[in-house]
């Protein structure tokens, strides 16, 4: 017997095969099948997907045998890994490397045909292989398939690989996304408080009547409230941002739509008047306090920016069998066609102004649009300058 020699890229080879992790791994469907198929097109008993490891030969997949792995000095495998084509043995009993070989005696590995699963960059991972207890040769047809199907374990090998990575990148990203919303939703808090003082002492100095300040003082004193002012309601909004995404944690429950169109209307202290809505005594199975959310932002966002001298608000309500539907229509300012497509974008304010002559923060409408999809629907927007704008979004049922 002859032990097989080590590929000179070995340790890349090494390297590669404990990034596909794959190692005493357990059965898979796929490959079984692989095997499977590959022992009934070339007729014989015994058909393997191997890995060479360092010392063993350790085979992902074994039809027609029942061993994990063996001694890669003793492997035929590590024998076909050097070569770029098929490797063939007719008879291993007359051949100088294998004669003697354990596998002979023990399993009766008289023939044996394998393909070596190289990948893009050149490296023998192990093989598809076959073996059979008497002396035979394949056919040109069972050899092209042999070779064929080895291909298609490599591209399963690469899905596999691909789609770990994706997973641990996905994992990363929310890990870094949830340490950044801790963050965010941290530094807003502990920012609140000395805001609040600072407002609270501009309110002092412009109200105090014994102050003898100049009026350019004065209007200092006005432009470090309204930029004090601006700064809350950003850090309003990202408070409200994170705090919705906690929101999608709580259970779906049934609830009236009267009683989630009365608590948007107690929030926002409105009359029938200003927030309109039908007498929706139904119940509907929803997230109620994510749900709840979106109405109050949207209706929130509907009066801010409305210079009508009668701001009206209507709620309105539909379903089919996979949706609920809800709208927001309002006769409020309206927006421009052009600018439609970047509402929902995230810090995006369309350069408007509210009733109090303040920009928005591009916010509200960027939390009702990630609230929206993360219960499984959508929302549109369809608006007329001067004439309001409407709301539409569906979640699953």
């Amino acid at each position: 017997m002859i032990a097989p020699d080590f590929p000179k890229n070995e340790r890349e080879r090494l390297a590669q095969i404990n990034r596909y992790k794959l190692l005493d791994t357990l059965p898979e469907s796929d490959f079984d099948n692989i095997t499977s198929l590959v022992a009934t097109i070339c007729e014989v008993p015994i058909s393997l997907i191997t890995l060479l490891d360092s010392d063993r030969n350790f085979l992902k997949s074994h039809h027609g045998i029942d061993i994990q792995e063996s001694p890669r000095n003793i492997s035929f495998c590590g024998h076909a890994i050097l070569q770029d084509d098929i490797f063939i043995v007719e008879d291993a009993r007359e051949d100088i490397r294998f004669k003697d070989n354990p596998l002979v005696a023990g399993v009766n590995a008289i023939f044996y045909a394998g393909v070596p699963l190289i990948t893009k960059e050149g490296l023998a991972l192990g093989t598809l292989c076959i073996y059979d207890h008497v002396p035979r040769k394949l056919t040109e047809i069972q050899k092209k398939a042999l070779i064929t199907i080895a291909k298609q374990v490599l591209n399963l090998f690469d899905l596999r690989l691909n789609n770990r990575l994706l997973a641990e990148s996905k994992q990363e990203l929310t890990d870094r996304n949830n340490e950044l919303g801790r963050f965010a939703s941290h530094v807003s808090h502990d920012l609140k408080s000395p805001l609040a003082n600072i407002m609270s002492l501009t309110t002092f100095l412009k109200e105090d009547e014994a102050n003898t300040f100049s009026e350019e003082s004065i209007e200092y004193i006005s432009f470090i409230e309204e930029s004090a002012e601006s700064l809350k309601d950003y850090i309003d909004g990202i408070l409200i941002h994170y705090k919705a995404n906690e929101l999608l944690n709580a259970d779906k429950e049934y609830a009236t739509l009267n009683s989630v169109f009365e608590e948007v209307q107690r929030i926002h202290l409105l009359n029938d008047k200003q927030l309109k809505f039908s007498n929706y005594t139904d119940s509907v199975f929803i997230v109620k306090a994510a749900v709840t959310q979106v109405l109050i932002n949207l209706v929130d966002n509907a009066l801010k920016y409305n210079n009508k001298p009668n701001p009206e608000v209507i709620l309105g309500f539909s379903e089919n069998k996979n949706n609920y539907t809800f709208t927001v229509k309002d006769n409020g300012n309206g927006i421009a066609e052009a600018q439609q497509d970047q509402v929902f974008k995230l810090f995006n304010n369309n350069n408007q102004v509210d009733v109090k002559g303040k920009k928005g923060t591009g916010i509200g409408l960027f939390t009702v649009k990630n609230l929206v999809e993360k219960l499984g629907g959508t929302i549109t927007l369809k608006s007329e300058l001067n004439i309001g704008s409407i709301f539409t979004f569906s979640i699953a049922k």
